[in-house]
C-alpha cells in the first residue's frame, strides 16, 4: 500500500505542473488588456509600461509563468488588480464558503443517490427501478440553477420560510453553526445536491444490477449465504467505482457551483471567479483556477487511494 501510495503521488506531481500550466496559460486566451480595469483612460504610454512593469506583464511569458509559479510555491498567488489585496486570501475565503456548500450537498446526494441506486439496482427491471430510473434523469436533466430559482420563488417569496441570498444575517463574513446561517445553507445546498444524486444513483443501479446477475453472486446463494451476507460483497465489489464517482462529484460540486452561487448570492470560488472573469482580474482569475484545479488533482489522489484501500486488485494493477 505505501509502494503504491509513493507512486501515486510522484504521478501527482507532472499532472499539477501541467495544471498551473495550462491555468497559466488560458488567461491570455481572453481577448482584452487586463490592465485597462485598473489603468485611467487618458493614462498615457509611460504610465501604462510602468504599470506593466509593476505586474510584470512586460516580460517574455515563459520567464512570467516560472516567476508565478515561484512565487505560487511560496505561498503567493499575486494581488487583486481591482481590489488591490492579496489574492491568497480572497481565494481563501471563498473557497472555505464553497467548501461548506460543496461538502453539504455531498452530504446530502451521496446516501440519497446511494440508496436509490442500489433498490433500483436490487429490483432490476420492475415498476420500482423504472420510477428511481425517472427520478435520476429528472434530476440530471433539469437545469440547477432554473431549479434554485423555483425553490427561492416558493420557499423564499411565496412561503418566507428561508432566505433567498447571501451567507448568513452578515453575508459573507462571521459563519457560525446556527440556525440563522444554516438556514442560508439549506436551498443552496439542496439545488447543487440534485445533480450529483441523479449521476450516482444511475452509477449505482448499474452497478448494482450487474453484479447481482454474475455467477459468483449464484456461486454465494448456491453456497446457503444469506440474503444480508450477499448484499456485502455485492457492495464491496461496488464500493471502488462509486467512490470514484461520487469523488470527481464532490470535486464537481467544489469547482462547478458559479450558477447556483450566482443565484442564490453565495459568497464562494464560482461567485469570485465570475468577478475575476467579468473584471479582468488576470492574477485572482489565475489564482482561483489554480486552487480548484489542486483540489481537484487532491480529491482524485484520495479516491484512488481510497479505492486501492477498499480493493486491492488495484494495486495489483
Amino acid at each position: 500500500m505505501f509502494a503504491y501510495l509513493i507512486r501515486r503521488l510522484f504521478l501527482v506531481l507532472p499532472v499539477a505542473f501541467g495544471v498551473s500550466l495550462i491555468c497559466f496559460l488560458l488567461v491570455y486566451i481572453a481577448p482584452g488588456d487586463p490592465l485597462t480595469a485598473i489603468m485611467a483612460v487618458d493614462a498615457t504610454a509611460e504610465e501604462q509600461a510602468a504599470m506593466r512593469a509593476a505586474y510584470g506583464l512586460d516580460r517574455p511569458l515563459p520567464v512570467q509563468f516560472l516567476m508565478w509559479v515561484w512565487h505560487v510555491m511560496h505561498g503567493d498567488l499575486g494581488r487583486s488588480l481591482a481590489t488591490g489585496r492579496p489574492v491568497a486570501e480572497e481565494v481563501w475565503r471563498a473557497v472555505q464558503n464553497s467548501l461548506l456548500l460543496a461538502i453539504t450537498a455531498s452530504l446530502i446526494a451521496f446516501p440519497i443517490g446511494l440508496l436509490l441506486g442500489f433498490i433500483a439496482g436490487y429490483f432490476r427491471d420492475s415498476w420500482i427501478d423504472r420510477v428511481v430510473t425517472a427520478i435520476a434523469i429528472a434530476g440530471v436533466s433539469l437545469p440547477n440553477y432554473w431549479l434554485g430559482m423555483v425553490l427561492v420563488i416558493i420557499f423564499s417569496v411565496q412561503l418566507g420560510w428561508l432566505p433567498a441570498m447571501g451567507a448568513g444575517p452578515a453575508g459573507a463574513d462571521g459563519w457560525a453553526w446556527d440556525w440563522l446561517h444554516v438556514r442560508h445553507l439549506i436551498l443552496p445546498a439542496i439545488t447543487l445536491s440534485v445533480v450529483p444524486i441523479g449521476i450516482v444513483a444511475r452509477t449505482v443501479r448499474a452497478l448494482v444490477g450487474d453484479i447481482f446477475h454474475m455467477d459468483f453472486v449464484q456461486a454465494l446463494y448456491a453456497k446457503g449465504l444469506s440474503n444480508r451476507d450477499v448484499l456485502v460483497h455485492v457492495i464491496r465489489n461496488a464500493a471502488a467505482t462509486a467512490l470514484s464517482v461520487m469523488g470527481l462529484q464532490l470535486g464537481s460540486l467544489l469547482g462547478g457551483s458559479i450558477l447556483i452561487e450566482t443565484v442564490f448570492n453565495w459568497p464562494g470560488s464560482g461567485m469570485l471567479l465570475s468577478n475575476a472573469i467579468f473584471q479582468r482580474d488576470l492574477p485572482l482569475l489565475q489564482g482561483t483556477i489554480l486552487v480548484l484545479a489542486m483540489f481537484f488533482v487532491m480529491a482524485n489522489l484520495i479516491v484512488d487511494v481510497l479505492q486501492a484501500a477498499i480493493d486491492p486488485r488495484i494495486k495489483r494493477s
